[in-house]
């Protein structure tokens, strides 16, 4: 992650982030559940996996609805930068009529026991 100098930090201080080994491992989810409140933006990561009845939150994001509009902001920005070095992400998309059905269609061969 980049140090970084803005509005965030008046004294234009440098911002040290520790990034631990647990937590740079990262952890996969493949939806996103949003929920907010007039003071609050909620965000589960969860992790759907085939053929599942259940799936599990693995990680919970609580911000403020300032911090959810800078990172709309900048997942907005590294996505155009990605879709600059790498081409279109196609799929997800709701305006053009590519979006994903809901949970995803997870409905490639079955396995037999």
């Amino acid at each position: 992650m980049e140090n970084q100098n803005n509005n965030d930090n008046p004294q234009g201080q440098q911002l040290n982030i520790e990034l631990t080994e647990d937590v740079a491992e990262g952890i996969y989810a493949n939806l996103a559940v949003i929920a907010h409140s007039p003071s609050e933006f909620v965000i589960d990561f969860v992790n759907v996996m085939p053929g599942m009845p259940k799936a599990r939150v693995r990680s919970r994001v609580v911000m403020t609805p300032e911090h959810a509009k800078r990172l709309l902001a900048a997942l907005s920005d590294n996505i155009q930068r990605y879709e600059n070095s790498f081409g279109e992400i196609r799929g997800g998309n709701p305006e053009s009529g590519n979006e994903q059905s809901f949970p995803f269609p997870f409905r490639g061969p079955q396995g037999m026991a």
